[in-house]
């Protein structure tokens, strides 16, 4: 009798202090909660404070309501600053102009929005929102600058496009790993390289491929090296597709078993905006002027900034928005 009283004296102390750590560990998981929560809400006062000083910086653009003014001969004198209302083009120019001025806040803003979120999920898809707020971020400050060559130069930039693409693209390949968790990524080879190393040189040709197309560097700039620079990019893009699947395939770096179930969905959404959204990108190309393929005089220029920024908008943020939601819910069920 004294054995089983002193048995259930142990049995009553080991539960009562797994009870204290339970409660102990609820307590510290609640005090975590609060303090992510008001450090992301510091952070986002900040970043909001940061951007109300930069936008009136943004704000000094070309009005395109500025009306014309002719001299005797009937030629424009201000051209400079009414070109967006001269009715050459004014309609795709403004959009463009639109376009551009709308990339350049909805970057800005969902970068705000990412960063204030990192802290409302779990450790470990902070680094996965972190990557989404760099993309955007690096993203704004390029539309700021191509803004800018547009309303002073009426000219829809490739160089600053590129070197855009040249650092966010890679770090897009590199966002789904840092999802889905490394047990979903597999050691499988694909000419000789695994995940990451498949996806970053993916990245690298599609671009590489596509700068030299749109620049009329490849076979004189013919439409023939126009379309040239469009194949060989479209390989670096099939490479990424091969490494992180379809929605409706495993990828060879990827393996969808072992994926959370809570995180399959965002999972799958990327994958729709690699192998859909991304389309939008070389129906872009096909207007571009120096790859010389459809050839449409001025407005082809138009048409191309007019596709890569609506892709742009689209890709980019809805890239971070459908991994947030993926962490988010992680974040939910673990709680």
């Amino acid at each position: 009798m004294v054995a089983i009283r002193e048995n259930e004296s142990i049995y009553s102390r080991r539960n009562h202090y797994s009870l204290m750590n339970m409660q102990y560990e609820n307590s510290s998981k609640l005090r975590s909660l609060k303090l992510n929560r008001r450090n992301s809400a510091v952070l986002a006062v900040m970043l909001f404070a940061l951007a109300a000083v930069a936008l009136p910086a943004a704000a000094e653009t070309t009005n395109p309501a500025t009306e014309c003014i002719k001299n005797a001969a009937g030629d424009i004198t201000n051209q400079a600053d009414c070109w967006l209302n001269d009715g050459v083009d004014d309609g795709l120019q403004l959009v463009t102009f639109f376009l551009f001025f709308v990339g350049y806040i909805s970057m800005g803003a969902a970068f705000v929005f990412f960063m204030s979120e990192r802290g409302n999920v779990g450790k470990e898809h902070r680094t996965t929102m972190t990557i989404s707020a760099l993309i955007v971020g690096i993203a704004a400050f390029h539309y700021y600058y191509m803004r800018g060559v547009y309303v002073d130069h009426q000219v829809v930039s490739i160089e600053y496009r590129y070197m855009d693409w040249i650092i966010t693209v890679p770090l897009m390949a590199l966002k789904f790993p840092s999802l889905v968790g490394k047990d979903a990524i597999t050691d499988e080879k694909f000419l000789g390289m695994g995940f990451t190393g498949v996806c970053f040189t993916g990245a690298i040709i599609m671009i590489a491929f596509g700068y030299l197309g749109e620049a009329g560097l490849l076979l004189d700039g013919s439409a023939t090296g126009g379309m040239l620079g469009l194949v060989l990019g479209g390989v670096g893009w099939g490479m990424i597709i091969v490494a992180t699947g379809t929605p409706w395939t495993n990828g060879k770096g990827v393996d969808n078993s072992k994926i959370p179930e809570d995180l399959l969905w965002s999972a799958n959404a990327l994958r729709w905006f690699i192998v859909v959204g991304w389309i939008i990108y070389p129906l872009g190309y096909l207007f571009s002027p120096k790859a010389d393929i459809i050839n449409i005089g001025s407005e082809g220029e138009l048409w191309m900034g007019i596709a890569y920024n609506i892709a742009d908008m689209i890709n980019k943020i809805g890239f971070g928005v459908v991994a947030w939601m993926g962490a988010k819910k992680a974040a939910e069920v673990t709680a």
